[in-house]
C-alpha cells in the first residue's frame, strides 16, 4: 500500500496561530531585554495574546471539519494542551519569572500542531 502525503486543508490555521504565538514570544522577550518600550502601546501585547488564542482555538476546530480527517484530528489533538498555559497567563500574573515560563509552556504544542497539519499522511 502506498501512503500519500499532503498536509490538512487547516495547516494554515495552525500556521496563522504558530506565528501569532511568535510575534508574541518576540515581543514579550524584547520588552524583557529591554530591547524595546511598550510604555506607549501595551495593548499591543494583548492584542497579539487574544489573536493567538482565537487562531488557536479555530485551528483546533479542525478536529471537527479538516480534512483528511485522521491528520487533522491528530494536528487538533497535539494543539489542544497549548490551551491550559494560554488560558492560565491571565490569572497568574505579569510580571516575575514565572509568565514567561507559562507562556512558554504552550510552545511544544503549537509547534507539534503545525507539524503534524503540515506533515499527514493520508492512509486509505
Amino acid at each position: 500500500m502506498s501512503h500519500r502525503r499532503r498536509r490538512t486543508d487547516a495547516a494554515p490555521l495552525f500556521a496563522v496561530a504558530a506565528a501569532a504565538y511568535g510575534a508574541n514570544v518576540a515581543l514579550g522577550t524584547a520588552v524583557a531585554a529591554r530591547l524595546i518600550d511598550t510604555s506607549n502601546f501595551r495593548w499591543l501585547h494583548h492584542a497579539i495574546y487574544i489573536a493567538t488564542c482565537v487562531s488557536s482555538a479555530a485551528a483546533f476546530s479542525a478536529i471537527i471539519w479538516g480534512r483528511p480527517k485522521h491528520a487533522s484530528r491528530r494536528a487538533a489533538l497535539v494543539l489542544a494542551p497549548a490551551a491550559a498555559p494560554l488560558a492560565a497567563i491571565p490569572y497568574l500574573g505579569t510580571h516575575g519569572r514565572r509568565h514567561p515560563i507559562i507562556a512558554l509552556a504552550a510552545a511544544p504544542f503549537i509547534i507539534a500542531g503545525l507539524l503534524c497539519s503540515r506533515l499527514a499522511t493520508d492512509r486509505k
